[in-house]
């Protein structure tokens, strides 16, 4: 099943990606790292990096618009209450009007179900923040910051890369 390997993956990329200290400096080498690539391939997207007391890294693409930013501030609030990726969340809920079911007490307008969302782990301290991009297809937005913190870490990225979404 192909949800089931998807999110598998992801719980291990979660449980690999993890940063022996975070601080500005590799929120802006990530950040950067992220804007290159987005440089290079056209990407439409917004970065926006933070611990959860303040920003460390936004930027903003051409192409971006002005959804972005709220789609990501969204996101964020996701990984802070869930910290975990969101779209892993996608996957586990299964919610096509990306709300949280009424259960749960998530206004549409502050958390959605949307991927892009990556925590930020440090060994020891856990979830102390998120790396967000908003602008591409959910499990594409997932990928560059996946891609991001393997090249930041050192970890191969081929083993913990989703397959490319079947058309």
């Amino acid at each position: 099943m192909a949800v089931a390997d998807d999110i598998a993956l992801i719980k291990r990329q979660e449980e690999l990606l993890v940063f022996p200290a975070f601080d500005e400096a590799a929120a802006f080498r990530i950040g950067s790292a992220i804007r290159d690539r987005a440089t290079a391939e056209n990407l439409p997207i917004i970065v926006d990096i933070r611990l959860w007391d303040r920003p460390l890294f936004y930027a903003a693409m051409p192409g971006s618009n002005a959804s972005n930013p709220d789609w990501a501030r969204r996101k964020i609030n996701v990984v802070r209450r869930y910290l975990r990726s969101t779209y892993r969340l996608v996957l586990e809920q299964q919610r096509p009007d990306r709300s949280f079911k009424v259960g749960e007490g998530l206004d549409i307008a502050d958390y959605v179900l949307a991927g892009g969302g990556f925590p930020v782990t440090v060994k020891g301290a856990g979830v102390i923040g998120v790396i967000a991009v908003s602008g591409l297809p959910e499990r594409e937005d997932h990928g560059v910051v996946v891609d991001a913190l393997c090249a930041y870490l050192g970890i191969d990225k081929r083993g913990l890369a989703l397959a490319p979404e079947a058309e």
